[in-house]
């Protein structure tokens, strides 16, 4: 085990979550009111928040929530690399690691979206991705380089594309029965998302995240403290986040076997490995799926299932709460539930352990987190309401 298994938690979780375009408030006051419920929902006083970490090229310099939130003192900031959702579940481990070295006591671990202020994600995604190569060959939205990589998954690797509308169906069965999900009373309609406008072949609407404005935060502090406060402790068992030689988008597609990767291979052997855990421990997986097909190639990359048996995995009954083997995005994910640059995965993650999801997974105590797939770097996390 590493000096990481069990030794923080995530005492506290706040999100406010808009329609795109129509948040009351520009991104830090939004961002200020998701850490303060954060705090509440420990019974913790903001101003003792000492920390800050986030992902994605968030905007929101932690010194300029100071006056906001009381702050006495700052002692920690940081932010995993990279445009993408690939580094959320490593800012759980970057908040860790200050609190293990005693260089913050209680770290908040932060997203925050709202297009009135900093535009629309896709765009500050490409700004890391695009380059001359594709550029060239007209590419310049995130679902066509994902499209691609998923082509190749189907047409190479021969996986049924129907098993991409399966976890579809599974996030929006489980997003219609959660009160604070976008789909929340709404059936998904299978014509109408079989029939849905292309976006990019293989996708259409429905196999594609789209983005909410909002916020979500999280206050991490040590084991020993969270379980003197208020609500239970949801402990981080394990994080691993980078990537693999020949991975990455300045190689693109120059190694043929990780192409068609999700990028977790690494991730996953390293994640296992310090934890002394499988895929057969986990009870419930909440995946950042920005596109169907790469939700089907996180799951392959964390062992769960192979090219050849996909299909006998990924099966709608088989993905959803209370019933399924492998209960997936029990919140609704990046799909249903709304999409504030994944961190509404992490939120249902520690809700389903808390045992307050909508969806409850019946004994739920280990739940893995994948982050943003096909990123340039990626991360995974492994929580848990116990420490086996």
């Amino acid at each position: 085990m590493t000096p990481l298994y069990g030794s923080t938690a995530v005492a506290g979780i706040g999100v406010r979550q808009y329609k795109r375009g129509t948040s009351p408030l520009p991104e830090r006051g939004v961002l200020t009111q998701a850490v303060i419920d954060a705090c509440a929902d420990a019974g913790f006083d903001p101003a003792d928040v000492d920390g800050f970490v986030s992902y994605g090229d968030d905007h929101n310099e932690p010194v300029r929530l100071m006056s906001d939130l009381g702050t006495r003192e700052l002692k920690w900031s940081s932010m995993v690399w990279g445009g993408g959702g690939g580094g959320i579940a490593g800012a759980f481990g970057l908040a860790a690691a200050a609190i293990i070295s005693g260089q913050a006591s209680a770290v908040i671990v932060f997203r925050a979206l709202v297009e009135g202020s900093s535009g629309r994600l896709s765009a500050a995604v490409m700004a890391h991705h695009l380059n001359d190569h594709m550029l060239a060959a007209g590419i310049v939205a995130p679902a066509q380089v994902c499209a691609i990589r998923a082509n190749r998954m189907y047409e190479h690797h021969g996986v049924s594309r129907a098993v991409a509308e399966e976890l579809v169906r599974a996030s929006y069965y489980h997003g219609s029965r959660n009160p604070d999900a976008v789909a929340y009373g709404r059936e998904l309609d299978l014509d109408a998302m079989r029939n849905s406008r292309w976006i990019a072949e293989p996708f259409r609407l429905f196999d594609c995240s789209r983005e909410n404005d909002g916020a979500g935060a999280f206050l991490m502090v040590s084991a020993e403290r969270a379980r003197d406060l208020k609500k239970p402790p949801v402990y981080l068992l394990g994080c691993a986040n980078g990537a693999e030689k020949g991975w990455g988008d300045l190689l693109e597609n120059d190694d043929e076997a990780l192409y068609p990767t999700a990028g977790f291979r690494p991730i996953a052997r390293r994640l296992y490995a310090d934890t002394g855990l499988s895929p057969a421990d986990i009870d419930v997986v909440q995946l950042y799926e920005n596109f169907s097909a790469q939700g089907v190639a996180s799951l392959i990359d964390h062992g769960f299932c192979t090219y050849e048996n996909v299909a006998e995995v990924i099966r709608f009954d088989n993905l959803i709460a209370p019933t399924g083997k492998l209960p997936a995005n029990t919140g609704g994910g990046n799909f249903a539930q709304g999409f504030i640059h994944g961190i509404g995965t992490a939120i249902e993650a520690v809700k389903q352990l808390r045992g307050e999801s909508a969806n409850p997974v019946p004994d739920a105590k280990i739940g893995l987190l994948a982050g943003g797939p096909g990123a340039p770097t990626v991360s995974s996390a492994i929580f848990g309401n116990i420490v086996p």
